[in-house]
């Protein structure tokens, strides 16, 4: 019985973290940290450049911003260990046309622009604005002409941006570039040491609750800030994304830990692995249900 009783207890401990598990959690935390303002810039930026505004201009600094940009997406994205989204940004990608473009290699970059920005399927988009204004669905023909003028947009900024790429020589685009390059800390000594260090374990996928709550948090802000114009306000929407008319479950919901009723046979024994309801595991440490 003493032996039964030893194992119980060890049973019901709560489950220890793994100590170099949550190392790296820290460290990916403090490493967005230090980068969290400029890429709430860049991220901002990013959705400018992609059509969501016009400019009036997109110089050869703003191109090179546009890769730096797209880098510090993917280091939140990997410093966060967002799933399903490795790659997206291409961010190794922008690092190493920084650095080739310092050394004259312009078409790699003129050819990324063509396929970043370059969507243009307006006669047909145009044919759904028509095709929907005449089955009278208002809402619908509104986020369409929204759209379009966000695909023009994008479209305007690709011609801006080679206009200002092609207006130079050789050697005036390269000492543009290296300048540019070297304001946000993309020198060629540096890009190599940013690879290696995307290359490194701080910026492996290790998914952690600490991390997505991060992640949510700094997104829902912005989500809100880059969706507050007046195409994407409640009712000026499609009919799937309008205001409720229903009612809805809670925004969010609590367990309330301790309130789980377990029956047992008299005399009976179980570890808390053999329950109907098995303890809740949690990222606050030491918190489990009983």
């Amino acid at each position: 019985m003493a032996t039964t009783d030893s194992a119980d207890s060890t049973n019901t401990a709560p489950r220890e973290e793994n100590p170099g598990r949550n190392r790296l959690t820290e460290d990916k935390l403090a490493a967005f940290q230090s980068l969290e303002a400029e890429f709430i810039d860049s991220f901002q930026f990013l959705e400018t450049i992609q059509g969501q505004e016009r400019l009036t201009e997109c110089s050869v600094a703003q191109t090179v911003r546009l890769l730096h940009a797209l880098w510090l997406c993917e280091c939140k994205d990997s410093l966060l260990s967002v799933p399903f989204s490795r790659g997206r940004y291409e961010g190794r990608l922008c690092l190493e046309l920084m650095h080739g473009w310092q050394e004259g290699d312009s078409a790699s970059v003129v050819q990324f622009l063509q396929r970043k920005l370059d969507s243009s399927p307006y006669a047909e988009l145009t044919a759904k604005i028509g095709e929907a204004r005449a089955k009278g669905d208002k809402s619908l023909a509104e986020r369409l002409t929204h759209g379009r003028r966000v695909m023009l947009n994008r479209g305007f900024h690709l011609m801006l941006a080679l206009d200002a790429i092609f207006a130079l020589s050789d050697h005036q685009l390269i000492n543009e570039v290296s300048s540019a390059c070297a304001h946000l800390g993309h020198t060629p000594s540096q890009i190599s040491a940013q690879l290696a260090e995307m290359a490194s374990p701080l910026y492996s996928y290790a998914p952690n609750p600490r991390l997505a709550r991060r992640n949510m948090l700094v997104m829902n802000t912005l989500g809100i800030s880059v969706t507050s114009d007046s195409a994407n306000l409640p009712g000026h929407r499609t009919p799937r994304v309008e205001l409720p008319t229903l009612p809805h479950p809670p925004y969010a919901e609590h367990t309330v830990w301790g309130e789980i009723a377990v029956v047992l046979r008299a005399g009976s024994q179980a570890s808390p692995t053999q329950l109907g309801f098995p303890p809740v595991e949690t990222d606050a440490p030491g918190l489990q249900s009983t």
